[in-house]
């Protein structure tokens, strides 16, 4: 029942996003979906992903929602480069993750990465983007809070060759100011990925999003299948979709098991 309720409170939050009036594009389904297969597209977008795990806590009853809302939005600096900005902003609830104390809802705390990617692809046709990621302490709740304001470098780089795409994306955080009784910041997050879009404009994907914390020696390792459609809705250009993925490692009171993703990404081509 937590898990249905759940779902239907942030469907209803994406139902709304619905009404936004836009024009209409010519691109095709086939190109868009492969542009959102490209992290660092000169298209603005706005992804968001519903995840679900369980499975947390000590006692192993605890379970999670996360939406992340992710605008992307690319400013072209000159003919040669742009700067591509991407955003994480979520949303969570969760119940039973921290013994007595219930559940919890709120908004966690925010990622902004920069990318400088040049416009065009190099000569032997990888993409590519670098620059600074920062991690602000948005949090509204003590129990979805690191507390910590964090910066680091950011990468990324893919090839596009017919159907595929394929690279990865990293960047590491330190931290460098916040909450004195909080626990410092060192990590590396990795998420190598690999995409196929059909001319129907299907695009199956598969990644991992693995964290390393170098200050407590741990590993965060889901692996994620998805497969997403593009199409229209009341002339909006969105991509929809869904997965599951497999938590390979984790804390010792993180998720464990499968857990869920569903995704809405709103497209806005130029």
């Amino acid at each position: 029942m937590k898990c249905t309720t759940g779902l239907l409170r942030h469907l209803f939050l994406l139902a709304a996003l619905l009404l936004f009036p836009v024009a209409a594009h010519g691109e095709s389904n086939e190109a868009l979906a492969k542009k959102l297969a490209n992290p660092v597209a000169n298209m603005i977008s706005v992804p968001i992903q519903i995840n679900f795990d369980d499975n947390r806590g000590p006692n192993k009853d605890g379970e999670r929602w996360t939406t992340n809302i992710q605008p992307v939005i690319p400013v072209e600096l000159s003919e040669e480069w742009n700067l591509i900005s991407r955003t994480i902003i979520p949303i969570i609830h969760q119940d039973a993750v921290n013994p007595g104390t219930g559940g919890q809802s709120g908004v966690g705390d925010l990622v902004q990465s920069f990318f400088f990617s040049p416009a065009a692809p190099t000569e032997t046709g990888w993409i590519w983007g670098a620059g600074p990621v920062f991690l602000l302490p948005t949090g509204s709740n003590d129990s979805i809070t690191a507390d910590k304001w964090g910066l680091g470098p950011t990468g990324v780089a893919l090839k596009q060759a017919g159907p595929w795409t394929f690279g990865g994306l990293f960047n590491h955080v330190w931290s460098f100011a916040g909450n004195d009784d909080r626990d410092g910041i060192n990590a590396t997050y990795l998420q190598p990925f690999v995409a196929y879009t059909t001319p129907e404009a299907w695009t199956f994907a598969l990644n991992t999003e693995s964290t390393y914390d170098w200050k407590n020696h741990y590993s965060t390792i889901p692996i994620n299948l998805t497969a997403s459609k593009m199409t229209e809705i009341m002339g909006q250009k969105i991509s929809v979709g869904a997965g599951i993925r497999q938590w390979l490692d984790s804390p010792e009171n993180g998720p464990k098991g499968t857990g869920f993703r569903f995704t809405f990404t709103f497209i806005f081509p130029k």
